[in-house]
């Protein structure tokens, strides 16, 4: 037999007790049963006034849901379509921008090889002045560019808005 040491222990066995749970049963319950009492409305007459005037209303009541109907979904089709334009064009202006960012990226990296192969500080100085001007250049023309192009943006997806509300005035001056 081996030598126990202070570290060894053994616990004992333990078997929990079988048992076995009841089983459960929801007792019966009928509904009720009861007849539902009959109201017989009583047979009147409505005056004729009365009934042309609900025929009246209910014409315009649905009139006027047609139209708002209609309304309802011409100011859908603008907002889906002022969506579609100003999606569209946060697309261009994003690409715009990476392309932009690309090019200054590259013109830096130019940059820093031509940095290292320069021969003295009159040749690291007129590689500076260029780039400095080349990066000038092009910010000034890619702000001309960007303004062009949130302009266009802009019209674009103010086209659909302009034209519902053109419409609405053109309609309002009809019914005046």
């Amino acid at each position: 037999m081996a030598k126990k040491t202070a570290t060894d222990t053994t616990f004992p066995t333990f078997e929990m007790p079988k048992f076995e749970m009841p089983k459960f049963e929801m007792p019966k319950f009928e509904m009720p049963k009861f007849d539902m009492p009959k109201f017989d409305m009583p047979k009147m007459d409505v005056p004729e006034a009365f009934r042309d005037a609900a025929e009246k209303s209910l014409a315009t009541a649905k009139e006027a849901y047609e139209k708002s109907k209609l309304m309802a979904e011409e100011a859908s089709d603008v907002v889906e379509d002022t969506y579609a334009s100003a999606s569209k064009g946060s697309m261009e202006i994003v690409a715009k921008a990476m392309d932009n960012a690309k090019a200054s990226t590259d013109a830096s990296f130019e940059f820093g090889k031509s940095v290292i192969g320069a021969k003295s500080v009159a040749e690291l100085v007129e590689l500076n002045t260029s780039f400095v001007r080349a990066q000038f250049d092009a910010f000034l023309a890619s702000s001309k560019e960007f303004s062009e192009l949130v302009t266009k943006v802009s019209n674009d997806t103010a086209a659909p808005m302009k034209a519902a509300s053109e419409k609405a005035m053109s309609q309002f001056k009809k019914s005046a």
